[in-house]
């Protein structure tokens, strides 16, 4: 690009600021130019290479402290006619309790004062002391100064001051500052004539009286700022297609409070009332209790407990309607697949229904648990639904989701038989990572609540774990960090 052309695609900020520019040096602080406006018209000179920029950095040391004089140095004006005691040294020097023990101290220690039947002296080696002053008393009377403005020794004097507390005597702060050079196409290009008005917007009103005047060049290999689109949260975007992959496999969506009564979160799943997961390890319990539970169902899920629901023996105890009252943050959404089963009718079936929401388990948190997280919830109630159909509703939505390896392996669940875990293969971490589990609910699930014994496929792995691949991120908890660049630069959800 020619000097011409190059003077034609300075911005206005840019053409601003090149007059000021002189072949020596330039700082910043002496343009007229605000702070925004010109960080950017020195951006764009230097990426034109009509200038070049050096950054260095400037501590500077500065007085904090009110009085004219430090403690001990006051401590000793106010003794130095007549010995006072120590309520009249405070007063008289105007010290507090902290500055006068401080003081006091010091002073003591190297003979400056003594004391004798309550009062304070001072010594030949203090009158000495205060004539001469010292170097603490010089140095800070001689503050602001930089530190390239200091002797070694003057730093060291500082570093004690310093240490006396942050901000109590002097404070130390650092200043940024730029220098500007002219390069030799800049200097060229200052010598070029600028043309004052170059049009920057086109505008009808422009375009109906145009009479031959001149448009600004464009550079588009300029670096611009970058521009962060208003989109949802990373994990919001990720349910939502997980969501979406359910719906159109032809799962209509379950939704439901976070706090359940162990009712449907335990005893209506075949979860025995003196089961580990019910214990304050694993659940959050809430203060209250529901007064009432559905009688409709409590008769017929106290009898699976206690024996008695096609051939079952039960958990062979005393059901306790009270235990049951219990309220809790839900563990699994799969008290959401209870509510559904216990609305159906006959009629309604088959039927198929998926859930995707946040549980809560007293977890030790670590890079792949979380007190808090989301779990994809499934059922399929159909009477000719069999443990194929399972695997290969799980296998399909897996591949959907990104996670073509995935395994299966045999497991226990109280309410499902036959019962599987779920486990995908981290390619990061090199390992199987552990998802939560799936089967076919227990008749004593399914006849208490739908009335009727018919195959029910389920499923409940976790869904943050599923998504920490696609993101990159390599621990659970930066999921919800908050960190506003995380948000502002992860890439959408595209699959």
């Amino acid at each position: 690009m020619d000097l011409k052309h190059l003077a034609e695609s300075l911005n206005p900020q840019e053409r601003k600021l090149l007059p000021l520019l002189k072949s020596s040096q330039l700082r910043t602080e002496i343009t007229s130019l605000k702070k925004d406006e010109l960080l950017r018209a020195i951006q764009l000179l230097e990426n034109k290479k009509i200038v070049t920029t050096k950054t260095t950095i400037e501590t500077i040391y500065e007085k904090t402290y009110k009085h004219k004089y430090l403690p001990e140095i006051r401590f000793l004006k106010a003794i130095e006619k007549n010995p006072l005691n120590f309520n009249e040294i405070k007063a008289k020097a105007e010290l507090d309790q902290n500055e006068f023990s401080v003081s006091m101290g010091g002073l003591k220690r190297n003979g400056c004062i003594g004391i004798s039947q309550g009062k304070s002296s001072i010594t030949s080696i203090g009158k000495k002391y205060l004539k001469e002053s010292n170097s603490n008393q010089r140095l800070l009377g001689a503050l602001p100064k930089k530190e390239s403005e200091l002797k070694e020794e003057e730093l060291e004097v500082v570093k004690k001051l310093l240490a006396r507390g942050k901000n109590v005597l002097i404070k130390e702060t650092e200043r940024k500052l730029t220098t500007i050079s002219l390069t030799k196409l800049g200097k060229d290009l200052q010598k070029t004539k600028l043309q004052d008005k170059l049009i920057e917007v086109l505008t009808p009103s422009i375009i109906k009286n145009y009479k031959n005047e001149k448009f600004r060049r464009y550079d588009i290999q300029t670096p611009v700022p970058k521009i962060y689109a208003g989109k949802r949260h990373f994990v919001n975007q990720a349910t939502q297609y997980a969501k979406r992959i359910w719906l159109d496999l032809g799962f209509k969506e379950m939704t439901g409070n976070h706090i359940q009564s162990s009712f449907w979160n335990f005893d209506a799943l075949f979860t025995a009332q003196d089961h580990p997961v019910r214990e304050m390890q694993d659940t959050f319990f809430m203060k209250d209790r529901v007064k009432t539970l559905p009688k409709k169902y409590t008769t017929k899920v106290k009898k699976a407990h206690e024996g008695g629901v096609c051939g079952s023996k039960g958990w062979q105890y005393s059901w306790n309607e009270e235990e049951a009252k219990t309220q809790v943050l839900r563990t699994h959404t799969t008290s959401l697949s209870a509510l559904t089963l216990a609305s159906l009718k006959k009629e309604d079936l088959p039927a198929k229904f998926f859930a995707l929401g946040k549980c809560y388990r007293n977890e030790a948190v670590d890079w792949s648990h979380a007190f808090e997280f989301n779990q994809t919830e499934g059922i399929v109630v159909d009477p000719d639904a069999n443990f194929r159909h399972l695997l290969g509703y799980l296998k399909e939505f897996f591949r959907k989701i990104g996670y073509p390896k995935a395994r299966f392996r045999p497991a226990y669940f109280p309410y499902t038989e036959m019962s599987v875990e779920i486990d995908i293969f981290h390619p990061t971490k090199k390992t199987w990572l552990e998802l939560g589990g799936a089967g076919i609910f227990r008749p004593e699930v399914v006849k208490p609540l739908l009335g009727i014994d018919v195959p029910v496929l389920a499923w409940g792995p976790g869904f943050d774990r599923i998504i920490l691949e696609y993101y990159q991120i390599k621990d659970i908890r930066e999921l919800y960090k908050n960190d506003l660049k995380q948000l502002r630069e992860s890439k959408l959800w595209l699959k």
